[in-house]
């Protein structure tokens, strides 16, 4: 934890994940985004000028999101990278990549805070907002003030890999649901005083957005792990195991065999795990473009 009550999350962690993540992320979501941002008035200036892309990547972490999306998109590109953590930003900054899909330039700054507190005013001359792994972490009102503020200003919201509540192990073990179902209680817990959403998160941003008259897209982003990514389905195990034991003590010793198990399948190259996410594309109505 750290001052502001938010979860604080190991580099390594986040880079045994990254590919997993990358392969999950729905790429799908993209032509919808490009379409409503070329769409868009010309911003003031001289003719012909550029118009960069303003991109805010919201608890960024070691920046994976930055490096998957802005290879992807059109630039010229400029990323305001927000973490509480400045070790992670430190990495985000560093490995940023410098040109974009057309071979324009990328460049980045970092900005240490809390994203909660961002609002509409904060947000104005952004073309695009996204996260990664973030919507689970928040709370109901702040899945609110995250849409009010991303459709006061106008502008998207690309927010992936929010947890689904859903994973599924081959071959099945009879504790599979008992752990799945107290992991879930675990993501919803409320911890220094927020109350989390965890696998309700979609379900509460899709609400939230659309109850401001954005448009919003959501499509599956699982991981899909097998003997080539043993060593993040070991470190994932030991977590989704060891979050539902905390949230049911009385799972042990039955959760504590049950992770010897599932780590030795795991390591003989004979368990594949499907962990299932959600990706959100939230995009401006007229009404929140002019209001903009």
């Amino acid at each position: 934890m750290n001052e502001t009550g938010r979860p604080r999350f190991a580099p390594r962690w986040l880079e045994l994940r990254e590919r997993a993540d990358a392969a999950a992320r729905a790429p799908e979501l993209l032509h919808p985004l490009l379409e409503w941002v070329a769409a868009q008035p010309p911003p003031v200036g001289p003719p012909g000028s550029p118009r960069d892309l303003v991109i805010r990547d919201l608890g960024c972490g070691t920046g994976s999101m930055g490096r998957w999306l802005a290879v992807r998109l059109p630039g010229p590109q400029h990323w305001v990278l927000h973490d509480h953590d400045p070790l992670l930003l430190d990495h985000a900054g560093a490995r940023m990549p410098v040109t974009a899909a057309d071979g324009t330039p990328v460049d980045a700054r970092t900005e240490r805070g809390d994203l909660a507190t961002l609002t509409a005013d904060d947000l104005a001359g952004t073309s695009l907002v996204t996260a990664s792994a973030l919507l689970d972490l928040l709370t109901r009102d702040e899945v609110e003030s995250l849409a009010e503020a991303c459709v006061g200003a106008g502008c998207p919201a690309l927010l992936a890999l929010s947890v689904a509540g859903r994973v599924e192990l081959t071959p099945s073990d009879p504790l599979d649901t008992e752990i799945a179902d107290a992991f879930n209680d675990h993501q919803r817990r409320t911890d220094q005083g927020r109350g989390l959403l965890g696998p309700d998160a979609i379900a509460a941003a899709v609400a939230a957005f659309e109850r401001r008259g954005a448009t919003v897209l959501v499509r599956p982003s699982a991981w899909r792990l097998g003997s080539a990514e043993s060593a993040l389905t070991a470190e994932w195990l030991r977590g989704w195991v060891g979050a539902a034991h905390a949230q049911r003590p009385e799972l042990a010793p039955e959760a504590v065999a049950y992770l010897r198990r599932r780590l030795e399948e795991c390591a003989a190259g004979e368990l594949t795990v499907a962990v299932h996410h959600t990706d959100l594309l939230a995009l401006p109505g007229p009404s929140s473009r002019s209001a903009g």
